[in-house]
């Protein structure tokens, strides 16, 4: 299952979307759609963060939350802050 990520994920708005997301995973989303960011900044990665730990954490047969279309300077922006791997996983970047 998938969800699609909000288009703003900032200081002001992370707290709504990480909730979001977090009601997202626990009814068994597996997968984020992260083509709808286009205003981000460094909160977004703090969001995939949690979202991702939350997945691996909920039991779930083992399966964590792996994000696909990912923008160019989102990732660029993670392996900046060296955490590219553990934000995106196995995601191609």
């Amino acid at each position: 299952m998938m969800f699609e990520a909000a288009s703003d994920i900032t200081h002001e708005t992370a707290n709504a979307v990480l909730k979001m997301g977090l009601k997202h995973i626990k009814e068994g989303a597996d997968q984020v759609d992260c083509a709808p960011l286009t205003h981000f900044d460094s909160s977004a990665l703090a969001v995939l963060l949690a979202w991702r730990r939350a997945a691996a954490e909920r039991g779930n047969g083992g399966r964590g939350l792996t994000a696909v279309n990912i923008p160019a300077t989102l990732a660029s922006l993670a392996r900046a802050y060296g955490v590219d791997a553990v934000a995106f996983g196995d995601a191609a970047l």
